[in-house]
């Protein structure tokens, strides 16, 4: 194992007053839009540090997502789901939930926006159509508990929820899970991120691991998946562990980054199960990842995430999403 690479970040400017709940590069260029607890989404030039517009709501934005580089979209915890247009700041409300909206993805597939809630359900939204939730909300998908995390691939959603519960949608035909899973990880889960390949996914848990899985159900596709231990540290004898809130896949090379409450953030070779490397401590706890679409720039968000509760003394502005410039080659 050699040593970690001496990463040059940059802090980006202008950063939320709160902790930064996500982060995601554009498809298309270099632009970088983050949520926070703050009640902002802010949208950046990540290649030339600018702060290029900013989104109040009503209450603390747990995820974001782009459409293209003039709009994206946003989930509350006003139970709202917003699309965004940035050229003109502008706001419309798509619909709503009947409680906070914890994930949001938008599908190039079928020109949809997914959200996921703590109420229980998965909805799907038209953002051609005018807005109001009878006129834009498409469907609306029960789920066996409150959902933490979604991902796609191409048709395919990955839906993971209290509870320890999975559900693989094709979004072709939504009337009912393709696969109902349960987490091969023993505690709840933080993160979960397709393969860029479209063959299976990624789960991260509050124990400090993480699992790769694989959509083939065959006995085959199926010896594939393991799990592994990381972001845990020995001290005096005692194994400590910490809850890995992100997963970032590199857009061309078969790697992958995962971001923990201990501060780091590390590189692997998931096909020869190995770690590459660990970027230097970051102030606080990593609460997001994104790689932009040439995986030249990754953005870590370092931001307390109340995995030790309330601290009165505690500074939460977020420490900020630092764009590395690296390039992930084994």
């Amino acid at each position: 194992m050699t040593a970690a690479p001496q990463v040059t970040g940059r802090e980006i400017s202008n950063p939320p007053s709160d902790g930064i709940s996500n982060l995601r590069f554009s498809n298309h260029s270099d632009h970088l839009l983050v949520s926070s607890w703050d009640k902002s989404v802010r949208l950046y030039d990540a290649s030339a540090n600018v702060l290029r517009g900013e989104f109040m709501h009503g209450g603390a934005v747990l995820d974001c997502c782009f459409h293209d580089d003039s709009s994206g979209f946003s989930a509350s915890v006003d139970n709202a789901v917003r699309r965004l247009v940035f050229n003109y700041g502008r706001e419309d409300i798509l619909g709503k939930h009947d409680a906070p909206v914890r994930c949001i993805e938008y599908s190039y597939a079928t020109g949809q926006v997914i959200t996921g809630s703590w109420d229980k359900t998965l909805k799907c939204w038209d953002p051609r159509g005018a807005s109001g939730q009878e006129r834009s909300l498409v469907g609306t998908y029960t789920q066996p508990e409150r959902v933490y995390s979604l991902s796609l691939v191409g048709n395919r959603l990955v839906v993971a929820t209290a509870g320890r519960h999975v559900n693989v949608y094709d979004l072709r035909n939504m009337s009912q899970p393709e696969q109902r899973r349960e987490s091969s990880l023993k505690y709840q889960t933080r993160c979960v991120r397709c393969y860029p390949n479209g063959t299976g996914y990624a789960l991260s848990s509050v124990e400090g691991r993480v699992a790769m899985e694989f959509f083939d159900l065959s006995e085959a596709g199926q010896s594939k998946k393991y799990a592994f231990k990381c972001h845990r540290k020995s001290e005096a004898g005692r194994d400590i562990v910490y809850p890995v809130n992100a997963i970032a896949f590199h857009p061309i090379y078969a790697t992958f980054a995962t971001g923990g409450c201990d501060g780091y953030v590390n590189v692997w070779d998931g096909n020869n199960k190995k770690r590459l490397y660990q970027y230097p401590k970051y102030p606080s706890s990593v609460s997001a990842l994104s790689f932009n679409r040439d995986g030249r720039l990754l953005a870590v968000a370092s931001s307390y995430t109340f995995e030790e509760g309330e601290k009165p003394s505690l500074d939460k502005t977020a420490a900020a999403a630092a764009a590395a410039s690296a390039a992930y080659v084994h």
